[in-house]
């Protein structure tokens, strides 16, 4: 099946870069024409619109950064429904069940299939073809699309054949690893103001029982260097967590440690960072405790 890919932003650009490696063919998209430059001087196909990826592709990806987008690309005047040779629809974003229900009934209305994929990993993983994935929906479409998957994944977990499960293993996923984050950061900060060099404090955490993903590559490689450059906007990690506090409520599960995540968010959009880095949530803790963790690494 020839594949197309709508946007390729910083975490879609490698992702189709990895599938073009691959196929040694590819038509792209993006709203930004400079976001479609890497792929361009691959011989990627570029597009004019999500409509015509869809005409020119069987197989089409899309991973798209805000449900409003999502919605955009499948059902707007130039959408992948207004294609003619788009056959199976792959969505690699974090959009909930509810976005992804709509649009799978709408691609259904037109006999297209949809795969649900959201990944998860960062951009330096997807450079790497060493992202995880996390499929549901039929069996067939999902073995179907599975060596495209390939071409960037490292992990792929098919989780079940209904289009929404995948969301939710997904946001669980964030909120923990969100979570982890907030904690570290908290602890980082009260052991830095009490005067032990965070370095020592890091490397304790890390050979101990509180280690966890932010303890060892966030912390250390983004915010110890104030460097705040994992590529992961706050407002997209805020949708994020919306959606966990969406499926919660849905599902009526208790929120009180994951609430005071989302809280600590909303403290740092209101405090400008809508356009920063996750790792930027550290000035959160800090400007509450009124300590600003020292820079050791560079």
């Amino acid at each position: 099946m020839k594949a197309g890919f709508i946007g390729t932003g910083s975490i879609g650009a490698p992702l189709a870069t990895n599938i073009l490696d691959q196929e040694k063919s590819l038509v792209v998209f993006d709203i930004d024409p400079d976001a479609t430059k890497s792929l361009a001087a691959k011989q990627a196909r570029l597009a004019q619109s999500p409509a015509e990826v869809a005409d020119e592709a069987e197989i089409v990806f899309a991973c798209m950064p805000s449900i409003d987008s999502f919605y955009a690309v499948v059902s707007g005047a130039e959408g992948v429904l207004q294609g003619g040779r788009i056959k199976t629809f792959v969505n690699l974003g974090t959009m909930g069940t509810e976005a992804v229900g709509a649009v799978e009934a709408a691609l259904s209305g037109k006999g297209i299939a949809m795969l649900d994929s959201p990944i998860t990993g960062g951009v330096q993983r997807a450079w790497d073809g060493d992202i995880t994935v996390i499929s549901s929906g039929p069996q067939k479409i999902f073995d179907q699309t599975e060596p495209f998957l390939k071409s960037f994944a490292r992990d792929i977990h098919y989780v079940g054949g209904e289009i929404g499960q995948a969301q939710l293993v997904k946001i669980c996923n964030n909120i923990m690893s969100f979570t982890n984050l907030v904690v570290a950061a908290e602890a980082l900060v009260m052991a830095a103001k009490g005067g032990v060099d965070p370095e020592k404090t890091l490397a304790v955490i890390n050979s101990g029982s509180g280690q966890n993903s932010a303890t060892l590559t966030k912390i250390p490689n983004f915010v110890l260097n104030r460097k705040f450059n994992m590529a992961a906007p706050m407002h997209i990690i805020e949708k994020d967590a919306m959606l966990w506090r969406m499926e919660a409520e849905r599902l009526d599960v208790p929120q009180n440690v994951a609430g005071a995540t989302y809280h600590t968010m909303r403290q740092a959009l209101a405090m400008g960072l809508k356009n920063g880095d996750l790792s930027e949530i550290v000035r959160v803790v800090e400007r509450a405790a009124d300590f600003e963790l020292p820079k050791t690494r560079d």
